[in-house]
């Protein structure tokens, strides 16, 4: 897992690639980074890294709901990222990630 705070750096290059749900009794599902975006500066002093979000598709039906998932990438290795659903397309569901 993870061991210090993500950056937008970390997935700039990241684009097109799967990050596959990895737990127990959850469904298989990839999730394929679509976009990344940086985000406006938060004001707070104490913030640990610029603002970032990032937009994943699951080829799926299913619609998973907004929880903290496990996620496997090819040499990222293994990250909990928060999830949210926003939307539904003709490809499958579109989730969020945001990093503040």
């Amino acid at each position: 897992m993870q061991d210090k705070p993500l950056r937008l750096e970390d997935f700039a290059d990241k684009v097109g690639q799967d990050f596959c749900l990895s737990e127990p009794g959850m469904p298989e599902v990839s999730f394929n980074l679509t976009r990344y975006e940086a985000l406006p500066a938060a004001r707070a002093p104490f913030a640990t890294r610029p603002p970032f979000s990032l937009i994943f598709l699951a080829r799926t039906a299913i619609v998973l709901p907004q929880r903290l998932y496990r996620l496997e990438h090819a040499t990222l290795g293994a990250l909990r990222i928060f999830l949210v659903p926003i939307g539904r397309s003709a490809d499958g569901v579109n989730y969020q990630a945001v990093f503040n």
